[in-house]
């Protein structure tokens, strides 16, 4: 690389997501919505209809469903790692019940799970 160019990427990053500006925020339960949906869909069958806990907030990016088919100025929407226990994805798992899946997964497929007082 020639001494004239930056040494510091240019490449964009996502946006920052502020929690304050989130639907949901670490530790939260949420569950993944569970429609049919045809196309390109980022977020796993598998954990379709879970209860799972925002692990944290990874950032703003355009919906992968909507890029797929051409859209690129779509609004950009909070992405959240969420994590499940392993036994509630996969009720026949043997392992220890603490074991954890991490999945990413945007904000529009995620509502909350409202606790019994």
């Amino acid at each position: 690389m020639p001494s004239s160019m930056p040494a510091t990427s240019t490449r964009k990053t996502a946006a920052t997501v502020p929690e304050a500006a989130a639907r949901f925020s670490t530790g939260d339960a949420v569950r993944v919505a569970n429609g049919a949906v045809f196309g390109h869909v980022r977020t796993p069958q598998y954990v379709r209809g879970k209860i799972g806990t925002v692990e944290r907030i990874c950032g703003r990016f355009r919906a992968p469903e909507e890029l797929s088919r051409g859209k690129y100025d779509g609004a950009q929407r909070a992405l959240y790692r969420v994590r499940f226990l392993q036994v509630e994805v996969w009720p026949d798992y043997h392992g220890d019940p603490s074991d954890t899946l991490d999945v990413e997964i945007y904000e529009h497929w995620l509502e909350p799970v409202r606790t019994k007082r």
